[in-house]
């Protein structure tokens, strides 16, 4: 008997309403114009961005297709979709909440010239990125065109050029900068080096041009041009009635002049941020956006915009709020927000009942190996002496690309269950690729005649192609050190190393251990 389906779409039942603290309920019953809302961790900013939508929606008047919300990554604007969705009722595609940089690429795939693109823009990767960028600086050396200083011709070959220039090039762009800036610059205060970069910068983006492709700089770019445009702009302007930012301390200037060209003279605009939390200076964030949200986007009526802070924490207790603020101590005070509510902004109430007060402990190593061994040394007596499960534990970090493979090895080699969201990885940092990767760069530089690296060494070594443990490692540390002399020269005992690592076949990738990896 054939099976037959047949899609059924339920009702859509509304999620109750959250109970909102009065804070909340200030930025909810806002009246309308620009205002920056101050939160910080566990005060609820996500449901008092949900709530403000929900209300201008179902009270105000206002289209779900009219408000624009905006964040800084993929997971963070699936989830507001998500709930503004449950909390009217309808499909989550119903409220545009998307990224800047999913924005932007849609408004320059609108608006893009249908007669120079044969097909739509392609948005580049950061591997990308870098590989274009080298193929400029090879063309400029084949053909002659720049004259590069001395000092950098060294590093024409290396990856490491290729990323100081897409640096560059990106902070230019998100300053809003064409290459002929960057070379007047260059020649102000006599930077050949910049006045290099400004003509890559230029052949970069006249391939792009060609190749119909763009980066994340040059998508945002384009879309404050065309925001900008006498045309387009009052398209866009009264395409939406509300615009909502989250993660504001995380915008750059080329960001914040679109939001102008979009909700600015008064309009519409909710911004919520923490100056505290501004970590992404190294991509070209300003911290000052935040501080001057009131100058930059100044009421209808000419003063500056208004800010609130939401005043409870529900995140931790007291004693870890104290610490915090502690460490922070005056900064940021030098802001144009107002005292009063910086202040209020800074000391929240702490509303903590299931953790209780909190527990502030701060640890120090001699080596980042000790750090990452006694990590695992604490999640395993967690769970075997205070029977904590795995899935409620968790290692935060600063740097995925640095600190997680090293961190991962070593929860792994002490039975640490090991669980890491696949957008925190690269490709490159995943354990197998890391290691092939380090491999052949081992090869590389033994053929060109260079030394490896003491740390590249102990990455192979101790990772899944030889399978040296601690006790190894100190065996084969003995050997190095135990020399004689070859044809009057002073080298390593290659018997000696042999005999003390024990089986010299462990240098050698055994297909069948390995399997498909």
């Amino acid at each position: 008997m054939p099976r037959t389906y047949v899609f059924d779409r339920s009702a859509a039942e509304p999620a109750e309403a959250p109970r909102l603290d009065p804070s909340q309920q200030a930025v909810v019953d806002h009246a309308g114009g620009p205002l920056l809302v101050l939160a910080g961790p566990g005060t609820g900013k996500t449901t008092t961005l949900v709530e403000a939508v929900v209300d201008r929606i179902d009270n105000r008047g206002v289209r779900p297709e009219e408000v624009l919300v905006l964040t800084f990554s993929r997971k963070a604007a699936e989830e507001l979709r998500t709930r503004i969705g449950k909390r009217l009722g309808r499909t989550t595609t119903a409220v545009p909440a998307m990224t800047f940089h999913s924005f932007c690429y849609g408004l320059v795939r609108e608006f893009q010239d249908k007669e120079a693109y044969s097909s739509p823009l392609t948005l580049l990767s950061a591997g990308e990125q870098d590989w274009r960028i080298q193929e400029v600086v090879t063309n400029t050396l084949e053909l002659g065109s720049v004259d590069w200083p001395e000092a950098l011709r060294p590093a024409l070959a290396t990856r490491g050029l290729a990323r100081e220039l897409q640096s560059l090039m990106a902070r230019a762009r998100s300053l809003g900068m064409e290459p002929k800036h960057v070379s007047d610059i260059a020649v102000a205060y006599d930077r050949p080096d910049w006045a290099v970069a400004a003509k890559v910068f230029e052949g970069y983006l006249t391939n792009l041009d060609y190749l119909g492709q763009v980066d994340y700089s040059e998508v945002v770019y384009r879309a404050v041009l065309i925001a900008l445009h006498e045309e387009f702009g009052p398209k866009l302007r009264g395409r939406y009635k509300l615009v909502v930012v989250d993660e504001y301390q995380d915008t750059d200037p080329l960001q914040v002049r679109l939001l102008q060209a979009l909700a600015g003279g008064g309009r519409d605009l909710i911004a919520v941020g923490d100056p505290d939390q501004s970590i992404y200076a190294f991509r070209g964030a300003d911290i000052r956006g935040i501080y001057d949200f009131g100058d930059d986007f100044a009421t209808a009526e000419g003063p500056p915009a208004p800010a609130l802070a939401l005043t409870t924490t529900r995140r931790f207790g007291p004693v870890i709020l104290s610490a915090s603020r502690s460490i922070l101590g005056d900064t940021g005070r030098l802001g144009r927000i107002d005292t009063e509510i910086f202040d209020t902004f800074r000391n929240p109430e702490s509303v903590d009942p299931e953790y209780g007060d909190g527990e502030v402990s701060v640890c120090t190593y001699a080596t980042a190996a000790a750090e990452a061994e006694h990590i695992a040394l604490l999640l395993r007596e967690a769970h075997l002496r205070d029977e904590l499960p795995w899935h409620e534990m968790a290692v935060l970090v600063r740097s995925g690309t640095a600190s997680l493979p090293r961190l991962q090895r070593a929860l792994v080699a002490a039975g640490v269950p090991v669980e890491i969201a696949s957008d925190e990885t690269p490709l490159s940092a995943e354990p197998l690729v890391r290691t092939f990767i380090a491999a052949l760069r081992a090869v590389e530089e033994l053929q060109g005649g260079r030394d490896i690296l003491p740390e590249a060494a102990t990455e192979l070594l101790t990772g899944p192609l030889c399978g040296l443990d601690a006790s190894a490692m100190r065996r084969l540390a003995r050997a190095l050190r135990l020399d004689h002399r070859v044809d009057g020269e002073l080298r390593p005992s290659a018997p000696l190393l042999a005999d003390a690592l024990g089986e010299p076949e462990m240098f050698q990738i055994d297909a069948s251990r390995h399997g498909e990896e």
